[in-house]
């Protein structure tokens, strides 16, 4: 059963890792600030879950799982809102999409 256990949680910490590198790419390839926010927040959350999961299964029935679980609640509660915080914030001051622009830019004659 502990082989089990190990197997899993090392596909959960590599899974995670992978998702948290794909956001960093993320960052950098994408074009406007909206884009790059979603990237790193959809990945993020998913990214910090799964590594997360991976070091309660490493952990077994401990307070240290309860610890890493108080943890994942708050990122996963945190980091949308957040992002929608920022989102709203810059869509307030001005700030437009990408495609917006584009749109804007080949409607006029």
């Amino acid at each position: 059963m502990s082989v089990v256990i190990d197997v899993l949680s090392a596909l959960c910490l590599v899974a995670g890792s992978f998702f948290c590198l794909t956001g960093g790419i993320g960052l950098i390839r994408m074009p406007d600030f909206y884009t790059r926010m979603h990237a790193a927040s959809i990945v993020e959350t998913l990214g910090a879950g799964l590594i997360l999961l991976g070091l309660m299964l490493e952990a077994g029935l401990t307070l240290i799982s309860v610890k890493l679980a108080m943890v994942g609640l708050l990122v996963f509660f945190a980091s949308p809102t957040a992002s929608h915080a920022l989102a709203r914030a810059a869509f307030l001051r001005g700030l437009m999409p990408e495609l917006a622009k584009a749109e804007d830019a080949s409607s006029k004659p």
